[in-house]
């Protein structure tokens, strides 16, 4: 019996694609069927340099609209890496042709597009989920193991986490990322996204009580574009006294990390999001033991560090190989994950409420008792 693959089709020539055309051909469940574009040459392009590196073993068909894949009877999924600004109509459009949607962040403009976005998907009976790769690592499994044991960390008390990467000039005169009508987030949707889903992970879905924001700088768009976030900050603050910040920025030199801090000790990930190229991937807690005894102050690390066999990408085992993996296995299945776009809408309404913060100069907004 030949074993069932997902045939997918790609929406959109982004640069991240390319990524993840490899991660469907090592998933070994998924086969890309067909790439659109708004221009045939531009899909043809694409398909034959990614074809060059990592070939299925038919090549992928070149479309030149995204209604001619959406309406292709041998698609059965579809990955939309479109902008953020024209996203809403092109995945109700795939939704109510019966394709399933894995969909770039920010999934949206709004936490009320992306309600109405899951509802279709929840209406035609497809899987959506958004394209976070971190949250298909193995890593993740071992860090909860060591979450819940209260003698390692202990009850979280605080959660620190960044992530940036500096851009050359050029960056700001032409990327879409700054551009407000495309991407009207900034660097908090393209990167406090992780943060803000990081965080909602470590406290098991919770949403926060209240949260603030702060625009640190923004694009002068001297064409009467309006700006975006170019760096941001954000606090979320929990009940039972948990907190949480996070800092992005497109002008600081690329860092990402989380720390959580404990009742216990503590666990840092020094690359949260992508990890550093080697066959495994680590993380660290400790709990550091002060003695004193007459004049000697002695403070002890008690550091450990924890690792798990896999590969940062471009394999069998990387985390982006696994998010389509797991997504195929879904679909495959005849089941449907609602805890998948639940996570989209969550990390969604946060973010949103950190940009209206924001924009009202840090006030503190409280979260709807619903959005939880």
């Amino acid at each position: 019996m030949n074993k069932p693959f997902l045939r997918w089709g790609i929406l959109g020539a982004a640069n991240i694609a390319r990524k993840n055309w490899k991660a469907i051909r090592n998933s070994g469940n998924g086969v890309v069927k067909a790439v659109a574009s708004r221009e045939l040459v531009r899909s043809q392009s694409f398909i034959a340099d990614c074809q060059m590196h990592t070939p299925f073993e038919e090549a992928p068909r070149a479309e030149g609209s995204y209604e001619e894949l959406i309406s292709a009877d041998d698609i059965d999924a579809l990955y939309i890496p479109l902008p953020t600004g024209i996203r809403k109509d092109w995945v109700m459009r795939a939704a109510a042709a019966g394709k399933h949607v894995v969909c770039e962040k920010p999934c949206a403009v709004t936490a009320i597009d992306l309600a109405e976005m899951i509802k279709t998907c929840q209406e035609h009976r497809v899987q959506f989920m958004d394209g976070v790769m971190f949250m298909h690592s193995r890593r993740l499994d071992l860090i909860r193991q060591v979450l819940a044991d209260p003698h390692t960390v202990g009850p979280i008390k605080r959660i620190h986490s960044v992530f940036n990467f500096s851009v050359p000039e050029e960056f700001f005169a032409s990327n879409i990322r700054v551009q407000n009508e495309l991407e009207p987030h900034g660097c908090l949707g393209d990167l406090g996204w992780y943060c803000i889903r990081f965080v909602l992970w470590a406290m098991d879905w919770r949403m926060p009580e209240r949260v603030s924001g702060r625009i640190l700088s923004e694009t002068n768009n001297r064409d009467g574009r309006s700006p975006v976030s170019t760096e941001f900050s954000g606090e979320l603050f929990f009940s039972g006294g948990v907190s949480a910040d996070f800092y992005c920025s497109f002008i600081t030199d690329l860092h990402q990390f989380v720390n959580l801090s404990g009742a216990r000790g503590s666990l840092q990930i020094r690359d949260f999001v992508l990890p550093f190229a080697g066959e495994e991937l680590t993380f660290e807690t400790q709990s550091p033991e002060h003695r004193v005894q007459a004049c000697d102050f002695d403070l002890q690390p008690n550091l450990r560090r924890w690792s798990i066999d896999e590969h940062s990408h471009s394999h069998a085992s990387a985390q982006e190989t696994g998010l389509f993996r797991h997504f195929a296995d879904q679909v495959l299945s005849g089941t449907l994950n609602p805890l998948w776009p639940e996570m989209a809408l969550k990390t969604q309404q946060v973010m949103e409420a950190c940009r209206n913060s924001a924009q009202a100069i840090g006030r503190l907004v409280t979260m709807a008792p619903g959005s939880s």
